[in-house]
């Protein structure tokens, strides 16, 4: 889609939007003014989402469910916080301790592990949130509000990470929204994406200067690792952060799982030839496009995970890649046709299968989403991956 196109069809912003993309434009510009007119993308996707006061994920505007920008498979329907408890369950019999969910969203799947958990006898010690929006913060306080005392009681929001946890590390749409860096293949050689101003306004700019020696042999060694030569004017995405994300979340996972949920591909079909302008995608409104030059501050702004080398980062820090598949399979390993069998009146099943399909079919959202489990410390195979073992495409 051309950035024109993009335009085409995006609700116009309201006073306060406007506003409020205005300042934060004006932060990124003063920066990139200060750098002497270029700015890597990865610095302006951090300042774009997440400066404080000003970034999408840092200010005060509705970003998930029907009134935001996007939803997600808990917002879809219960039945996906429902497979995902049942998961849960199965981990913490064997490990015990807290759940600790990473960026919670709206707080609607924590309720619906924690209710699934609770009917099960399986509930966490705590279930522990680490979110960077407070705006989130205070719609998962408000939704969590209304659970039973006894769950409400186990709820806890942390600032940073724990030093040490036995349990469960979730993360749901976490992964897409770290900033990353972009390149574009000129004479055979990548060259960076930054940013810079032409006539006022933001827009793409290839690097002048050489990249520093760390990450050139970096970046070269990616390139080795695919079995192609990318083509000349081929744009992609590099997420860097993935590898100390990671390092950080293995670092207090004394034993348990992280099982991360996100859209995203093995690096083979990733780095594809003829994905020729990336995974970058921005979303408002309900509408996705790929200019994230325009609403800026009041928009998403996100790329497709690279879970080669989510892997990689693994198995660096002592983690064991247990599981690797489609949230299809995923879900049906979970029991999600069971729960939906169990709804008996015509119409509440009729919806309650609806949602199913929207979790499950290919053309939706069963098959680009994966899921992966990490883990240390954990003998029994986890049944969100019986159907389905994607490991060797890694």
């Amino acid at each position: 889609m051309t950035a024109s196109g993009a335009h085409s069809i995006l609700p116009a912003l309201s006073a306060a939007e406007a506003a409020h993309s205005h300042a934060a434009r004006a932060l990124i510009i003063r920066e990139l003014q200060a750098a002497g007119g270029w700015l890597s993308f990865e610095r302006f996707m951090e300042l774009a989402l997440y400066a404080p006061g000003l970034g999408y994920y840092s200010a005060g505007s509705v970003k998930i469910g029907a009134a935001g920008d996007f939803v997600t498979a808990p917002e879809v329907s219960a039945l996906f916080g429902r497979c995902v408890a049942a998961q849960c369950a199965e981990l913490l019999r064997e490990t015990g301790g807290d759940i600790l969910e990473v960026g919670a969203g709206t707080g609607v799947l924590a309720a619906t592990i924690l209710a699934c958990l609770d009917a099960t006898d399986a509930l966490p010690e705590r279930y522990a949130i680490l979110e960077v929006s407070a705006d989130l913060a205070d719609r998962q306080r408000q939704r969590l509000q209304n659970l039973p005392a006894a769950l409400r009681q186990r709820v806890v929001w942390l600032e940073r990470l724990p030093g040490s946890l036995r349990g469960v590390i979730l993360a749901n749409e976490v992964l897409d929204a770290l900033p990353f860096q972009r390149f574009v293949i000129r004479a055979g050689a990548a060259r960076e994406l930054g940013v810079a101003l032409d006539e006022g306004r933001l827009t793409w700019c290839e690097g002048t200067s050489e990249p520093g020696a760390a990450a050139d042999l970096r970046l070269a060694g990616l390139l080795r690792s695919l079995q192609w030569q990318l083509p000349e004017r081929y744009a992609f995405e590099v997420c860097w952060r993935l590898t100390p994300w990671i390092a950080g979340m293995a670092g207090c996972l004394e034993r348990g799982a992280l099982l991360l949920c996100d859209y995203g591909l093995p690096r083979p079909h990733y780095y594809h030839p003829q994905r020729l302008q990336g995974t970058l995608r921005c979303h408002f409104k309900h509408r996705a496009h790929e200019d994230p030059f325009i609403n800026v501050g009041v928009q998403d702004i996100t790329a497709w995970v690279d879970f080669t080398r989510v892997a990689e980062a693994a198995v660096a820090v002592g983690l064991e890649v247990s599981g690797f598949a489609t949230q299809a399979a995923f879900l049906l390993g979970t029991g999600i046709e069971r729960m939906v069998a169990e709804v008996r009146q015509a119409l509440p099943r009729a919806q309650v299968a609806g949602e199913a399909r929207r979790l499950l079919m290919p053309g939706e959202m069963g098959e680009a989403f994966k899921v992966m489990a990490l883990t240390r410390g954990v003998q029994a195979a986890l049944r969100g991956f019986a159907y389905q073992d994607l490991r060797a495409s890694l």
